[in-house]
């Protein structure tokens, strides 16, 4: 007997639709044959869902079974197959009618026992379960729970093989899932706070700038100046996500295996801090079948880069599609992928070497071809992508001393959320929502110079040796700071301001 299962595969962080057809009563040696291009984890399923089968009291089949997961040309990967094939095998040996599995997609891994753990993907297998006009999903809880924030499916938990089968019979009632946490849960309780940082006021005024544009940042400063201290805080001053960002990273997230019992993701915006000697793939995603890396990881939030001058150079210039188009493909053999990446990315640096250049206090060591060597490891065409390069200068005594605190995140964030709501007024979908992202037709309707403003920015592009790219960003940086005042229209001052922020293009 023939009996056809609805499930899924992860492919980047989207799920594609998998069938999984268990035949019975074949002729030839008894026992489990599973084709359809499984790798090692989804074959060693045949023992672990026999073992789940008997513990769960139901009838193992008598004579050869064929499983077939397909597509057949696509690779299967993982545990996330057993709980369906076993479901599979129930209705084809007659313990299951065959006509209640046709309305849910099933996925989950099972344990010796039939108890079920949780699979990656939950929020792309609900998403794909509404594409595809079914009634829900069943999934371990855990996955369940995340399933259950994508609106317009039924999300049943399934904890065990049997509670799955009683559920489908109808003999046992399982209450789909409704969302736990939402974004408007989130709290800054705990959290870092601008009213921490010490001084730096300059650097606290180009990190709002930035975050009301949400434009990539580069900090050069020597040690002990609070770059890293004011990186980590300025996930607390961009808007909280809404519900359609919320679950762009959630769905992320999940496919990386990153449940919603992790509290440094889900509801808030993520902050990814990867080591410098992360490789590229790490970075920029990839394995057999490409998974997300930092880039994707940090889509919608901010990644930062601590030590820019020790990552790899060839992981640097990874970043450069990301950087450009919000998103990256990844081709491998086995499939080729486009991961979401719309970041905000923030890079912190020491001016030389020994860390002391510019710096009063201490006696800088290198010399200028060691300067010239170490600021040379960061290529002009990552240079370009960066719209703010600014300086942080050695904090003082006095500015350690003060016992008075600095403003604090919220009402930092309160400008913030201002600016961007200016900016989706005004461009609608079309940018994503923010100044960063502005295309040509925008820059020429939103960024308009008078000619003295242009003849103005046209010296300071002579005299600096400014890319193309580099105009635009320029031009890009001064109506977020417009925004941050309040103008309709770019003045002088704000694009002043925007040029002084090409920190390394002046050195």
């Amino acid at each position: 007997m023939l009996s056809v299962i609805r499930s899924a595969a992860l492919v980047g962080v989207e799920a594609v639709p998998v069938e999984i057809e268990v035949n019975t009563g074949e002729l030839g040696e008894n026992g489990l044959w599973l084709v359809g291009l499984p790798d090692a984890a989804v074959k060693e399923s045949e023992e672990r869902v026999q073992s789940a089968l008997q513990n769960s009291g139901l009838r193992l089949p008598e004579t050869r079974t064929t499983i077939n997961l397909a597509p057949g040309d696509l690779k299967k990967e993982g545990a996330i197959y057993d709980l369906p094939i076993a479901l599979g095998i129930a209705a084809s040996t007659g313990q299951l009618d065959r006509s209640f599995l046709k309305h849910y997609l099933i996925a989950g891994e099972l344990g010796l026992s039939g108890a079920t753990r949780p699979v990656r993907g939950g929020v792309a297998m609900a998403i794909l379960a509404r594409k595809s006009a079914l009634r829900g999903v069943i999934l371990p809880r855990a996955s369940a729970e995340e399933a259950s924030l994508v609106g317009g499916i039924e999300a049943i938990p399934a904890d065990t093989l049997d509670g799955a089968l009683r559920f489908l019979t109808g003999e046992a009632k399982v209450e789909p899932l409704t969302p736990k946490h939402a974004p408007e849960a989130s709290s800054a309780d705990g959290q870092p706070d601008f009213a921490e940082v010490k001084g730096q006021t300059a650097i606290r005024r180009a990190v709002e700038v930035a975050a009301a544009g949400g434009h990539n940042l580069l900090m050069i400063g020597p040690p002990g100046s609070g770059k890293s201290l004011i990186a980590k805080r300025i996930p607390t001053i961009l808007p909280a996500p809404d519900a359609e960002e919320f679950l762009e990273i959630l769905g992320v997230h999940s496919a990386a295996g990153m449940g919603l019992a992790d509290a440094r993701r889900g509801w808030q915006r993520p902050f990814r801090s990867p080591h410098h000697t992360i490789s590229d793939i790490g970075l920029i995603g990839g394995g057999s079948i490409p998974g997300p890396g930092e880039v994707s990881l940090a889509h919608l939030g901010v990644l930062f880069l601590d030590e820019l001058p020790e990552f790899r150079r060839s992981a640097l210039e990874v970043l450069r599609q990301p950087l450009e188009d919000g998103q990256v493909t990844v081709s491998r053999a086995a499939a080729k992928v486009t991961l979401p990446s719309r970041l905000m990315l923030v890079a912190a640096m020491n001016p030389c070497p020994c860390g002391h250049l510019g710096d009063r206090r201490r006696e800088c060591r290198c010399s200028p071809m060691q300067v010239r060597k170490y600021r040379g490891k960061i290529s002009g065409p990552l240079l370009d992508r960066i719209d703010i390069q600014v300086e942080a200068p050695a904090l003082t005594l006095e500015e350690l001393r003060d016992a008075a605190p600095s403003e604090a995140s919220a009402a930092i964030r309160a400008r913030v959320e201002t600016a961007r709501v200016k900016q989706r007024l005004r461009f609608g979908n079309r940018t994503g929502g923010c100044n960063a992202l502005l295309g040509g037709r925008e820059l020429r309707e939103y960024c308009a110079l008078e000619k003295a403003q242009g003849d103005l920015l046209q010296q300071a592009m002579e005299k600096l040796g400014l890319s193309a790219r580099a105009y635009d960003r320029i031009l890009r940086v001064a109506r977020t700071i417009a925004d941050l005042a309040g103008a309709e229209r770019i003045a002088t001052a704000h694009l002043l301001e925007a040029i002084h922020y090409r920190s390394l293009d002046r050195n």
